[in-house]
């Protein structure tokens, strides 16, 4: 098993900070919002984005797959009562000139071995496609 660590901190009503390892992420908690800091729900679909582009990572050398670029671009619905986020979806874009079937094999590897994709499957509605950038 692995283990992590992070803690955060309120900074002022404005805002606070996360830390890990040598990382600092502003966050926003400020209850009017603020533009130059993510906030929770979008630190989440983040973290969902970080995971698949983490995975492609590992997954490309051991399929062989070759790729000049890969976009994600995500998109979450939350209720207010209870407050949870309901709905993921997900749009994965490939710069590359591999087949169809390829795409999809990179797809499900992506799906298969995320530990942020796996989590967030379990707890709400998560879909998402790939494609060929064009």
């Amino acid at each position: 098993m692995l283990d992590y660590h992070v803690t955060a901190r309120r900074i002022d009503n404005h805002g606070s900070e996360a830390t890990a390892k040598d990382a600092r992420i502003v966050l926003d908690t400020d209850m009017a919002g603020r533009a130059d800091a993510f906030n929770p729900a979008e630190m989440l679909l983040a973290s969902l984005a970080a995971c698949i582009l983490k995975g492609t990572e590992r997954v490309i050398p051991m399929l062989n797959f070759d790729l000049r670029g890969i976009e994600v671009s995500l998109h979450g619905k939350r209720q207010d009562s209870p407050p949870k986020m309901v709905q993921i979806a997900y749009e994965i874009v490939v710069d590359t000139d591999e087949s169809d079937q390829r795409l999809d094999l990179l797809h499900r590897n992506l799906q298969k071995y995320g530990t942020i994709y796996n989590t967030l499957a379990c707890a709400t509605a998560l879909a998402g496609t790939i494609r060929r950038k064009v």
